[in-house]
């Protein structure tokens, strides 16, 4: 085994792995399970994999993963944001600082920020295309999981079985398997963070480059990115493909009725009550926007699960959303649920197609995935309260005190290497405490 298998995908490691969910966790894990040459069957609910949603933003201990699979930041460059700076203005729309993310691109490498969707699509198209021993079926809601002292399966809605030496249940908060992983009914609603987000993502012409207002933010001046921050409330727009698509998000205080899909649809008349007295520039963002791409996302939280995975026989695991579910503002979401797939491929791999160590690998994964992703977790709530507790009179003084925390111990991190070097000794940790 190496540490990143380069070039031809290495022979049949004898390791079966079902993947519950074709997120970016779902789809993350299997690809570099296949490319290290486990046996893997992703199961999706939806019948099409169609290209929804709005802006997300990988850091670069994700983006790097992108470049070990050819082809796809070729394809990811025409429809990602360009540019190297963010613009901060207080809400009456004074100009306040820039923050430049030059030096951190020439040393750790690009971030990649682009439609929800339209990402999605070219990975799971890649998924496809070269994983051809990687088994998809779409359609497959899984109704139960279970195990035994050998195997881990699932069962669907269609009465289909599917069993693997492991499980990955990648299919976000309301995974059915964090029953099985706690012990008890977890299908209760999640509690509310007080906070909810308006998203929106629509193309600049005519609106917005018709409108005095707006048309500095979007094209022919390329991709923009501006943020005006106020009292409990912050709003963030980018403008993309070369400023000819305009995304913006808007976080507010909210504790209306929590409905967990950033699906549900928003209120025009709402979010420009929210930003009431703001920079016109803001406003006529707002009202620029069609009906009918504003969604109203109500941010939840969950308490932290005591462990990843089921104490029942060890062999069913969460991952991403279903594991540990970010707020925005850590903007480490979709970045951590990579790193779970990564590093679980890894694992897997350092057991040399051993099925009697397969549990060994899964306490091993936890074990480098625990405290890493608590802790980036909590980076969300510190940037929001940077923001919606801000101190004017402290910000005028400093205005760089504005910026987004940017920290090498998140971004400048390969989360391969890093498993591939600690597996050892965080085995042989767990050996001393009894713990395998």
């Amino acid at each position: 085994m190496s540490d990143t298998h380069p070039g031809p995908r290495p022979p049949p490691s004898g390791i079966s792995i079902i993947i519950v969910g074709a997120g970016f966790a779902g789809l993350t894990a299997a690809i570099e399970a296949d490319r290290k040459g486990h046996t893997v069957t992703l199961l999706e609910k939806s019948s099409l994999i169609q290209p929804l949603g709005d802006i997300i933003s990988f850091g670069q201990n994700s983006s790097r993963f992108f470049s070990k699979w050819p082809g796809v930041l070729e394809a990811l460059d025409p429809i990602i944001h360009k540019s190297s700076e963010f613009h901060f203005h207080d809400w009456t729309g004074k100009f306040v600082t820039t923050q430049s993310f030059v030096a951190e691109h020439a040393a750790w490498g690009p971030r990649v920020n682009g439609h929800r969707g339209e990402i999605h699509q070219i990975l799971f198209n890649y998924a496809q295309t070269s994983c051809p021993n990687l088994k998809i079926h779409l359609s497959q809601t899984v109704t139960e999981y279970f195990e035994t002292p050998t195997h881990a399966g699932v069962t669907t809605s269609s009465g289909d079985t599917f069993t693997a030496d492991l499980v990955l249940a990648a299919e976000g908060v309301r995974s059915k398997a964090r029953s099985q992983i706690l012990g008890f009914d977890d299908h209760s609603r999640p509690t509310p963070s007080g906070y909810a987000v308006f998203r929106a993502w629509f193309p600049s012409s005519p609106s917005l480059t018709s409108n005095p207002l707006t048309k500095h933010l979007v094209c022919p001046n390329g991709d923009t990115h501006n943020g005006w921050i106020g009292q409990d409330v912050h709003f963030l727009s980018a403008s993309i493909k070369n400023g000819t698509e305009m995304s913006w998000v808007c976080t507010h205080r909210d504790d209306a009725e929590i409905k967990e899909s950033w699906q549900f649809p928003g209120s025009k008349q709402e979010a420009l009550r929210v930003i009431e007295g703001w920079d016109p520039v803001v406003v006529e963002l707002v009202k620029a926007t069609p009906e009918d791409r504003l969604f109203d996302y109500k941010l939840v939280f969950r308490d932290p699960l005591p462990t990843f995975i089921s104490p029942k026989e060890g062999r069913l695991v969460v991952i991403g959303d279903a594991a540990h579910p970010f707020l925005p503002t850590s903007i480490q979401g979709a970045s951590q649920a990579m790193e779970d797939g990564v590093v679980m491929a890894a694992c897997l791999d350092k057991i040399g197609g051993d099925k009697g160590r397969v549990k060994e690998a899964i306490k091993v994964w936890e074990n480098i995935r625990y405290e890493r992703v608590h802790k980036i977790q909590e980076t969300g709530v510190r940037t929001r309260e940077q923001w919606h507790k801000a101190d004017w009179d402290a910000i005028w003084k400093d205005p760089e005190s504005m910026h987004l925390k940017r920290e090498g111990w998140i971004l400048d991190f390969d989360a391969e290497k890093d498993a591939y070097e600690s597996y050892q000794s965080v085995k042989e940790e767990l050996g001393r405490h009894g713990k395998l």
